[in-house]
């Protein structure tokens, strides 16, 4: 495990203070854990992006064309 040191605003130290100590862990394991979802976040827009560069259209329209035409069921409509 590494050390970083982080300066941040005391209002936002105050927060993150009380936030954590709502959450029952240490100021360290919030700020992971935010840290940890912001970089999931990034890499699964970065993934998707990725994914969409690769999409052929006409593949996509033809599995789309086998689905039949049909009303949805009374558990599916909004």
């Amino acid at each position: 495990m590494s050390t970083l040191s982080l300066r941040l605003p005391n209002s936002l130290h105050e927060s993150i203070r009380r936030l954590a100590q709502q959450e029952g862990i240490s100021i360290n394991q919030f700020i992971a854990s935010a840290a940890t979802e912001k970089m999931a976040s990034l890499l699964t827009e970065s993934y998707l992006k990725n994914r969409a560069a690769k999409a052929d259209y006409k593949k996509f329209k033809a599995v789309l064309d086998k689905v039949p035409d049909a009303e949805p069921e009374n558990y599916d409509k909004l």
